[in-house]
């Protein structure tokens, strides 16, 4: 490309075949910004020898605008077709004041608040710059740096436990490969489950919106259940306990003892829940030593399978149910164990996206 300034004429431009591709390019794209697209075209009519005031017409934008696109294009190639840089508004803040905001939103709110505001961060951060500061602009300033001071993301220090990923592996390696002609079971409690009643009734899905629920419910007490999964058919065996402590933990065991053919081991996956680790289990179980147990590291209790039919039971039963009465409950947990098992099979259980277990 090439421009020339002469007393009287307008600006020169020629353009090389690969620039010309580029700006046909910009105009033809549904993607490029109105103004990028109408500077590609002045440039295009100019290299096909157009006048200013023909340009303009056609574009049907001034003839100023029309030199103006031109003549940059002519001293700068493409990037003249970019907006220039503007100054822009001058920082009201300086740097101070930024830190000031940011030191506040990091640091501990005054007693006794818990988290602070953005007005609470401005009136202190107000007390001790020169220039007072809007909650509005404290705001801003800590969108642009991606501080958020009123959210909390919950989570859990990992204790010092030098035998996790060998528990964590025991269990695994029994799902993987259990023992020759052993019944692998995967046992826990689902305690306090809310019988709860709407007050008044719902309204069913319709195109464009989905069910609503009534806000208030009426209670009608609670209901635990203690459930042994069999890991390698997925079927379950539930029953409903009134009390969560080793008397009655053992109890079931004891229940499952007597169904399982006595020349079997039983090899057993437990959490560290108190009715499992208590003297009076502990006891029962090395009186039983076809019972062989693995339990969990602490805090992975998401590494016992029948995790995984709890959180099946409260999708599809308890999270939207409703249920008149305690017994209403327990009938349909029943029948929710009764229908999985008819069609039970073993969990496709994943470790971090590689199939643990073949369907």
């Amino acid at each position: 490309m090439r421009g020339d300034q002469r007393a009287g004429t307008a600006v020169v431009v020629a353009l090389e075949a690969q620039v010309r591709e580029r700006l046909m390019r910009t105009v033809a794209s549904a993607k490029s910004e109105v103004r990028a697209v109408l500077r590609a075209r002045i440039v295009l009519a100019a290299a096909d020898g157009l006048a200013n005031g023909a340009i303009a017409r056609e574009l049907d934008v001034s003839v100023n605008t029309v030199r103006k696109w031109r003549g940059r294009f002519a001293a700068r190639g493409v990037d003249g077709l970019r907006d220039a840089e503007r100054s822009g508004r001058p920082k009201a803040y300086g740097p101070e004041v930024r830190v000031a905001i940011v030191a506040t939103a990091a640091s501990a709110p005054p007693r006794p608040e818990a988290t602070w505001s953005h007005r609470a961060i401005a009136e202190q951060v107000s007390g001790t710059c020169f220039a007072p500061v809007s909650a509005s602009q404290v705001g801003r300033i800590l969108a642009d740096l991606d501080l958020k001071p009123h959210k909390v993301r919950s989570g859990l220090t990992r204790r010092d436990n030098p035998g996790f990923w060998q528990r964590a592996s025991e269990a695994c390696a029994l799902y993987l490969d259990p023992p020759e002609g052993a019944v692998v079971l995967s046992i826990d409690e689902k305690t306090a489950i809310a019988a709860r009643s709407r007050r008044h009734p719902g309204r069913p899905a319709r195109p464009g919106e989905p069910a609503r629920r009534e806000f208030e419910y009426r209670r009608h007490g609670t209901v635990s259940l203690v459930a042994a999964l069999d890991v390698h058919t997925g079927e379950v065996l539930t029953e409903v306990i009134t009390r969560n402590d080793a008397a009655t933990f053992t109890a079931f065991l004891e229940r499952l003892d007597r169904v399982i053919a006595p020349s079997r081991e039983i090899h057993v996956v437990l959490d560290n829940g108190s009715s499992h680790t208590a003297r009076h289990t502990t006891t029962w179980l090395a009186a039983h030593p076809r019972w062989r147990v693995r339990w969990t590291p602490p805090h992975a209790s998401w590494l016992n399978q029948v995790e995984l039919f709890f959180s099946a039971l409260t999708r599809r039963v308890l999270r939207q149910g409703d249920f008149a009465s305690r017994d209403d409950l327990i009938e349909k947990l029943e029948a929710y164990t009764i229908g999985h098992n008819e069609t039970a099979r073993p969990y496709r259980w994943t470790y971090e996206g590689t199939p643990l277990k073949a369907a």
